[in-house]
């Protein structure tokens, strides 16, 4: 597993314009580096350190499958950027990170919570009590997770499989009743899944709903728990192949019935290249990249990262939250969606939403909001299970095959011929 147990919050890399090529290992002492090879054989390396409101940060991010002489980097930086929530009834709405004590709220976690892992200590900055700033707090373990491939092979009653392993990384924050795990899942085989969690109990303070805007929770129809939203928005400062200069690509796929004479619809599929900083919906059959400008595969593929998105449901009520991604050029004080506590300058804004104003993209930072509409439920008390939200960068021809393939398929690379 990662190296040694540190008490510090750790320090801030700074988010350089352009990283040297060569320098896809993480850059931090051994005390802040995540570094774990997995059974499959790929290698994640990555640096952490511990924000006041974003809490736990991830930096330099790299991956190395068994099939790779060297790390490949993926990110710069990756952190949670806000987690606003909305009730229902109007009668307020939080922004968890910055205005509510996220980062401070760290728990403390038992080893059973951090499986076959390592709980790292956590100096946490501004804590709630100074005197006690040190928190048991990080888990970086392991986890299966099931098939990672499985083929059929040609000779009779050969099949071809392999179970995957996943690295996890995750934080959990209490902010008022709530409870909010903060999971990053490295998987073998160069897979990214950002999700949160949230957990705890319902607000005793809620129970107000009369309006039609809750559900009876308890006996009968008296207490109605107030719905909310949980809008969560994750910061990505992509550096792929130690470069900040990125592309972003759309894709968008339109059916059209079958042509004369044909048996099925077609589907055309047809690429966007985004130059400007766009506020982005997502819709059927459409999807995002980013893409390397300085690495490619050993195909001669250009290196990219697939945007995969999970289940939303987007709230329309503040302009931030309208759209489910966003492509801003780097500027160091963006740091978070909504209530952006940074000083960004007289008309500067303090949302994502004011930040995509034209400028040409040469170093994009992806801003992905996922949100989820919480109508309370009985089977919420007590205490209420975990409801997830989040999203996956998939590898899109970072290697030039699957990483995992066994090597006695190794040569089977572009169009397969197989014996009659």
């Amino acid at each position: 597993m990662a190296a040694g147990v540190t008490t510090a919050a750790g320090p801030a890399v700074a988010e350089t314009r352009t990283a040297p090529a060569a320098a896809a290992a993480a850059d931090c002492s051994a005390a802040y580096k995540i570094e774990q090879k997995l059974s499959t054989g790929t290698t994640w390396t990555m640096c952490w350190h511990y924000e006041s409101e974003a809490g736990l940060v991830l930096e330099n991010v790299s991956y190395q499958p068994k099939v790779e002489a060297k790390p490949i980097r993926v990110l710069t930086s990756a952190k949670l950027a806000q987690i606003h929530v909305p009730y229902d009834d109007g009668s307020v709405e939080y922004d968890d990170l910055t205005g509510f004590g996220f980062g401070q709220g760290l728990m403390e976690m038992a080893p059973g919570e951090c499986p076959g892992g390592t709980i790292k200590t956590v100096k946490v900055p501004d804590a709630w009590d100074p005197e006690h700033p040190n928190v048991k707090g990080l888990c970086t373990t392991t986890r299966s997770r099931g098939h990672a491939y499985r083929m059929q092979g040609d000779q009779a009653g050969k099949v071809w499989q392999q179970q995957g392993k996943d690295l996890l990384v995750y934080t959990v924050n209490q902010v008022g009743w709530y409870e909010y795990m903060t999971e990053w899942r490295f998987q073998d085989d160069g897979t990214i899944n950002m999700n949160v969690g949230a957990t705890g109990s319902l607000s005793p303070g809620d129970y107000d709903a009369g309006d039609g805007r809750g559900w009876p929770i308890g006996k009968g129809a008296k207490s109605y728990a107030t719905s909310h939203s949980h809008n969560v928005f994750w910061r990505l400062n992509f550096g792929l192949d130690g470069s900040s200069k990125n592309k972003v690509e759309q894709y968008d796929s339109v059916v059209s019935p079958p042509a004369a004479g044909g048996e099925a619809p077609r589907n055309k599929t047809t690429r966007t290249k985004v130059t400007k900083e766009l506020a982005g919906d997502a819709k059927n059959m459409r999807w995002w990249r980013v893409v390397s400008t300085t690495g490619k595969n050993k195909d001669e593929h250009a290196r990219s990262y697939e945007f995969v998105p999970g289940a939303t449901s987007k709230y329309p009520g503040r302009s931030f939250t309208k759209h489910d991604i966003y492509f801003t050029e780097y500027k160091k004080c963006e740091q978070f969606a909504s209530n952006n506590i940074r000083n960004c300058g007289t008309g500067g804004g303090k949302s994502v939403d004011k930040w995509v104003n034209g400028q040409t993209l040469t170093h994009p930072v992806a801003w992905v909001n996922v949100g989820f509409h919480h109508v309370a439920r009985d089977e919420d008390q007590q205490p209420m299970p975990v409801h997830w939200q989040g999203f996956s960068l998939a590898p899109r021809d970072v290697t030039a095959m699957n990483p995992l393939t066994p090597p006695e398929l190794a040569d089977q690379n572009g169009q397969v011929e197989r014996g009659s």
